[in-house]
């Protein structure tokens, strides 16, 4: 695979800890690619990099190999980026904006435009100071998308949107994904990532934490089951079972387990004939994983 965007060591470090540190991210052709944090975390100081907006300290940001801070003007036509925080030009009406980012970008047909325009429910032809936030986004990536780019940068570009308009949007990356554009994504709300991107990084403290697989937390080798019994003999009859128990909750008499798909039937064949209250799967998502990291981070920092 060919990487589009490659960091290496990326630092841009602001003093006082605050900036990012060290940031190694490779994307190849094609990818989508979720970057996940709180405010703060360090995703926008990262994509201004990438974007060649901003000089690193040290380390480099790459796209198509050629460094983004001496050469993002040779690359930035082949992108479609949403700013984390949008500012338009003086111009009366989103159409206006509209039109002059097409001729900026040399698009002749507005057709693309006017699909993304139908899929988002914008009508342009408001005024750009009048604008609501969740307007203002949509004329964004309607701008970001226009020009049919082979890559995509999105900051939080979701803010502002509401859940319906939101899924809509999430609908249009998935189709830019299948159509084989490269798209790496930030976000605070993980259930946006595990359902679009193939591999989510997270950012913490402005340094990456982890870089997960989104197809293994999809179809973990492990799933957990938890089990409540309604009478103490059989919870605690259960118990002396040999299955690997990750939370046991005496109050409810209620015992979780973790245990790989191949055994679930035996799970199923231990609990026939006992009094239970329920059975049900704990689901596992990206949420559960990089709180799992974070934790270790933390405990490892405080050893």
């Amino acid at each position: 695979m060919t990487a589009v965007i490659e960091l290496k060591k990326l630092t841009k470090d602001y003093g006082q800890s605050r900036g990012i540190f060290d940031i190694d991210l490779s994307i190849d052709e094609g990818e989508m690619v979720g970057f996940a944090g709180t405010n703060g975390s360090g995703k926008t100081t990262t994509i201004r990099n990438i974007m060649g907006f901003l000089e690193p300290t040290s380390g480099h940001a790459y796209i198509y190999g050629k460094e983004a801070w001496k050469h993002s003007s040779e690359y930035l036509k082949d992108i479609g980026y949403v700013p984390g925080e949008i500012a338009f030009p003086d111009l009366p009406t989103g159409t206006a904006f509209l039109k002059s980012q097409a001729n900026f970008l040399g698009v002749k047909d507005m057709s693309y435009a006017e699909k993304m325009i139908e899929k988002l429910q914008l009508d342009p032809r408001a005024s750009l100071k009048r604008m609501s936030k969740g307007m203002k986004q949509k004329t964004a990536i309607v701008a970001a998308l226009m020009a049919d780019p082979r890559i995509l940068i999105l900051d939080e570009p979701t803010t502002g949107l509401d859940p319906l308009m939101r899924d809509a949007f999430l609908d249009i990356i998935k189709e830019e994904h299948a159509r084989g554009k490269t798209i790496f994504m930030s976000s605070h709300m993980f259930e946006e990532l595990e359902t679009t991107c193939q591999r989510v990084a997270l950012i913490s403290n402005g340094r990456i934490v982890d870089i997960a697989d989104m197809d293994a937390i999809r179809n973990p080798t492990k799933r957990q089951y938890k089990v409540e019994f309604k009478k103490i003999d059989e919870y605690e009859r259960f118990k002396t079972l040999s299955y690997e128990i990750v939370r046991d909750q005496e109050k409810h008499l209620q015992v979780t387990v973790s245990l790989p798909g191949s055994e679930l039937n035996r799970l199923f064949h231990d609990l026939k004939g006992s009094d239970v209250r329920f059975i049900s799967e704990v689901q596992y998502n990206l949420d559960k994983y990089f709180r799992s990291k974070l934790f270790a981070e933390t405990d490892k920092e405080e050893k």
